[in-house]
């Protein structure tokens, strides 16, 4: 019997081509900003757009997306400024960023030194005193040569304008906000403030036109009825686009809006023995607070509407920072120590430590987070007294003038 001949073989597969390797530009926009939300930090995400076009363009394309990344990661604290006596400039104090190395190349990229600065005006040294410091632009006068300065570290814009004219400041009090742009980093305002007990004046400054737009002076009985002999000590506190006056021991608050230039007042909370001074600020979510010390512990009040109808400040929490001051410095003497608010920004109080018998001796930075109520001590300060907190702005290189459609 023959044998059957064997089948023929099978005919061989295809092999499917190699899958072309994913890039970034194939992923799209959308799912690119997905997992930019889910990176650390605003400078890790400023380094992860500028690796290419299509990464830069999910981020300056979409306000929504800027909206929501601000939303998950609170702008960061790079480190602290100081005005150092006999100094021509104040100094800055980095954070030790080692756990997050796109902060620290942040630090390191920025002119916190200052050195644009001009040394000479006129023939005449300046000596440049910090004045404000908010949305990345710090402000400084040289009461020497009657300038001001308004300069963003980290992209090195520099504007040089006069002072207001010195018939608005004499006999008084005088002090400077910068109030923040738009996302667009665009021009900007800067508001002089000149105020005494029996009223106040402001003066608004563009940077468009370099030149001073000076409103009539208020009395203090036509902010709304109350003490007309009231004080206004120390700094106001730009919160939610109005500045706050704040003094511990006083039942009122001098509060100017600055989109109308309107001055009035608020109440305070009711004093407590052994307040420290009241400190304004917002919350993560900006809703606005007042946080005071008594002794190493914080308080913190909310305004909540009675059953009249009426707003009224109510005390929220209160927060020993005792045990976790001692944690962070074993040397402490709590009979001596003291805190100082210095800016409550999204939820953040950040604050110092001083010897009430010598504040020239060192001291902490430290913040508090009000969701956690976790103290953190962030660096060691040799000028415990007049800090100015330096929070990152959102950079103008991630924002396109022309947006596209939102996220």
């Amino acid at each position: 019997m023959a044998c059957e001949p064997p089948p023929p073989p099978l005919p061989k597969k295809q092999k499917s081509p190699a899958a072309a390797p994913t890039t970034i530009c194939a992923l799209g926009d959308d799912l690119l900003r997905e997992i930019f939300l889910r990176l650390p930090s605003l400078p890790t995400l400023v380094r992860a757009a500028l690796t290419c076009r299509a990464s830069l363009r999910a981020v300056r394309s979409s306000p929504a997306f800027r909206r929501r990344f601000r939303e998950l990661h609170s702008a960061p604290l790079l480190g602290v400024f100081l005005d150092v006596f006999e100094s021509d400039t104040p100094a800055f104090r980095p954070l030790r960023l080692h756990s997050d190395p796109d902060l620290a190349a942040a630090v390191r990229g920025g002119d916190f030194h200052l050195t644009r600065l001009p040394d000479e005006i006129e023939g005449v040294a300046p000596e440049w005193l910090i004045q404000d410091c908010h949305d990345g632009r710090v402000v400084l006068a040289s009461y020497k040569t009657g300038h001001m300065a308004v300069y963003d570290p980290l992209t090195r814009a520099l504007d040089l304008f006069p002072r207001p004219p010195g018939e608005i400041c004499e006999d008084m009090y005088v002090e400077y906000h910068v109030l923040p742009s738009d996302e667009e980093r665009g021009p900007f305002r800067v508001i002089c403030v000149c105020h005494e007990a029996c009223g106040a004046q402001a003066a608004v400054l563009s940077s468009e036109t370099g030149e001073w737009q000076v409103f009539p002076f208020v009395e203090a009985a036509a902010m709304q009825p109350g003490d007309d002999n009231e004080k206004c000590s120390g700094n106001g506190t730009l919160v939610n686009g109005s500045i706050y006056w704040t003094d511990g021991s006083r039942a009122l608050a001098r509060v100017l809006n600055t989109s109308t230039l309107h001055f009035s007042r608020i109440d305070l909370p009711p004093h407590i023995e052994g307040q420290g001074a009241l400190t304004a600020g917002e919350t993560k979510d900006g809703r606005l607070c007042i946080i005071s010390t008594v002794k190493l512990t914080l308080v913190v009040w909310f305004q909540r509407t009675d059953d009249d109808g009426v707003e009224r400040w109510t005390q929220h929490k209160t927060f020993p920072l005792e045990q976790d001051i001692h944690a962070h410095d074993h040397c402490f003497d709590h009979d001596h120590i003291a805190l100082k608010i210095l800016a409550i920004v999204n939820g953040f109080v950040y604050l110092s430590t001083y010897c009430e018998p010598d504040r020239d001796l060192p001291g902490l930075f430290l913040s508090f987070c009000l969701e956690t109520a976790k103290l953190n001590k962030l660096c060691t300060i040799l000028y415990p007294n007049s800090l100015y907190p330096y929070i990152m702005a959102w950079p103008p290189s991630l924002v396109l003038n022309e947006p596209t459609r939102n996220y």
